[in-house]
């Protein structure tokens, strides 16, 4: 999971699309929302027929958005004129399952013809189109014409089409799929390396196991919708942190994974109140980044108590108890905090019993 800052690359909210029309129509996209932030790598994966390439195709102005918002480059892409749709492709790196070659040229052409879009110098276009078929082990084959390349020299030779002019996204249908795993590991770490190095946002469809551990994200679409949506550096970090928490030790790796993907992420400036003392308990908080201060409100004021910092947990007493919140919190500054309502706290619970045995011993000790 990314912990990129900035404004997405990729945003979409309530994305319907539908194939046909009138009472042929059959709708494949159900209200998709997605954030892709520059420098992330986002793997999406899913079974056969749930919407991936749709979706993608959408994201890559291949295909006119019907309903919903499709911001791409900080353009919104619904009602944009076939200019300005071709302006937006431009700035993408696209790889089909398909290479797509241009059987008349030599692979070096190929690739050197994603340069000249951009009125590059023809030095410059050469260093750089054998430069980025070198990082992909093709320095051999520069003059070799598609007929003579084999399936996976010619999936590399788009690869390095789509990536060697830096587009600021790029967007991967099965890009190793026809790739040893040498070759596409080399195309993987080129990827990380443009969204590492220049803010590239990847996506990438795929059902290659192979390349997951270079996601910084992971969706899941399952007949047109979002089944999951977990950033997977960030949740690691969660993860982390929940395994130190004393109350969640008794949890299974498994499960505190599990935990983490229903926790949802919160930010709030410095001074502001997360919960008031007396108010009703919904929801679990683990303080990912910042700092909060737990006060006590007394008649003569607010008395601090305790602060909690990266890794701290707070709000678990009113859960268990089912009393009102015993104390105020408040950010003593800004503060990242992820947490878990409480019926999914619940849950959790029920998964362990060393976990709940361990909770509610917390809690009568915080009652002593």
């Amino acid at each position: 999971m990314s912990l990129s800052s900035g404004a997405p690359t990729v945003r979409v909210r309530n994305l319907d699309h539908h194939f046909g029309e009138a009472v042929l129509a059959k709708q494949v996209l159900f209200d998709i929302a997605l954030d892709v932030l520059p420098g992330e790598i986002t793997i999406m994966t899913g079974p056969s027929g749930s919407g991936k390439t749709t979706l993608m195709t959408l994201i890559g102005a291949l295909r006119a958005a019907q309903s919903g918002s499709v911001v791409v480059l900080g353009r919104e892409l619904r009602g944009l004129d076939q200019a300005a749709l071709v302006e937006t492709r431009r700035n993408i790196g696209f790889i089909f399952q398909h290479h797509g070659l241009f059987e008349s040229l030599t692979a070096y052409q190929n690739v050197r013809m994603a340069l000249e879009l951009h009125g590059i110098a023809e030095a410059e276009m050469r260093g750089r189109a054998e430069a980025m078929m070198e990082r992909l082990g093709l320095e051999r084959r520069l003059d070799y014409k598609p007929k003579a390349l084999s399936g996976g020299q010619k999936q590399r030779v788009a690869v390095a089409r789509a990536l060697v002019a830096a587009p600021r996204l790029v967007l991967a249908d099965e890009p190793t799929a026809a790739l040893d795993q040498e070759s596409g590991r080399r195309v993987v770490e080129v990827m990380q390396q443009l969204a590492r190095e220049q803010g590239t946002a990847v996506i990438i469809v795929t059902h290659d196991n192979r390349i997951l551990d270079a996601a910084d994200r992971i969706v899941s679409l399952v007949d047109g919708r979002m089944v999951s949506n977990v950033q997977v550096r960030e949740s690691v970090a969660v993860c982390q942190f929940l395994g130190k928490c004393p109350v969640l030790s008794g949890l299974t790796p498994a499960t505190l994974s599990q935990v983490a993907e229903q926790m949802q992420r919160e930010t709030h400036p410095a001074q502001t109140v997360i919960f008031r003392q007396g108010e009703p308990g919904d929801k679990f908080y683990l303080v990912l980044e910042g700092e909060v201060e737990v006060l006590l409100e007394e008649p003569g004021g607010p008395r601090p108590i305790a602060t909690v910092g990266p890794g701290g947990f707070f709000g678990e007493i009113a859960l268990i108890s089912g009393e009102p919140r015993t104390a105020t919190v408040r950010a003593t500054r800004a503060v990242t905090l992820y947490t878990l309502g409480k019926e999914q706290f619940n849950a959790a619970l029920a998964r362990s019993t060393s976990l709940k045995e361990q909770l509610l011993e917390v809690y009568f000790q915080r009652q002593r």
